[in-house]
């Protein structure tokens, strides 16, 4: 016999679920609507309708201009925080995807505001990542992933960075001074992967490739332990095909 906890109607609020209504009226009417026409849209009574409007239009959900109500900052911010998850997972499954075709760890990084973000990365068990044990945005000189995005700037955004993150070793492996890390991403053709062995992390070799679209300053890339790193660029190689095929998907992703 089925108890009274498992027949039981889950608890709704009846005025939330209006408001609600009527956020999506609002939202059907690119230009706007009157409280009389949402209140018939949404089988609402006229004086309820109008509270619950002055109440949102407070919240910062709607704004009336003109005598329609329309979406206010509030909503869009909601909607526009819906839209960046969905964002963030298609570029995880993405990652997700190539990093078991390819059996390595891969990594989605963004040059923005001045600063690496690195965005999101794919690995396994097996096949794990790269510790950051050096903070990514300070060390941007160190590793495959750093230097492609700023092999993608100009030089004066890349005088501006090493400015405030300075050049330092970090391994006996790290690019000795600016001089030599502005010759080195001075001659990196604009679509070449960008290697790095052992600068970043001992006993890591890892590799970046440049993904640019409008205006937008991104990278992937791959890791793999030292005694590996004969398959390195074989597997970056095929990230780039991989990148290719989906090249769409990503390009609608990249905002990030």
């Amino acid at each position: 016999m089925a108890t009274a906890t498992q027949t039981a109607a889950p608890t709704l609020i009846s005025s939330v679920q209006r408001a609600l209504r009527l956020l999506e009226a609002v939202a059907s009417h690119v230009e706007g609507a009157p409280a009389k026409q949402l209140a018939r849209e949404t089988g609402l009574p006229l004086p309820t309708t109008y509270h619950l409007l002055r109440t949102l239009t407070h919240e910062g959900y709607l704004v009336r201009e003109k005598g329609v109500f329309v979406l206010g900052d509030a909503a869009v911010r909601l909607a526009s925080g819906g839209a960046l998850q969905n964002r963030r997972t298609k570029i995880e499954n993405s990652l997700a995807r190539w990093r078991d075709e390819i059996g390595v760890p891969i990594y989605f990084a963004l040059y923005r505001e001045g600063e690496v973000e690195l965005v999101a990365v794919a690995d396994t068990p097996s096949a794990p990542a790269v510790e950051e044990w050096a903070d990514f945005r300070e060390t941007a000189h160190a590793h495959a992933i750093g230097q492609c995005l700023l092999s993608q700037l100009d030089l004066k955004s890349r005088q501006d960075h090493l400015d405030r993150h300075p050049v330092e070793s970090i391994t006996p492996y790290t690019v000795r001074n600016r001089r030599v890390l502005l010759e080195r991403l001075g001659d990196l053709g604009r679509m070449d992967a960008l290697v790095e062995r052992q600068e970043y992390a001992l006993g890591t070799v890892c590799a970046a490739i440049p993904i640019t679209v409008g205006s937008a300053v991104a990278a992937m890339a791959i890791s793999l332990p030292l005694h590996q790193q004969e398959q390195l660029l074989p597997a970056v190689e095929r990230l780039r095909k991989e990148i290719g095929r989906l090249f769409g998907s990503l390009a609608f992703s990249i905002s990030i």
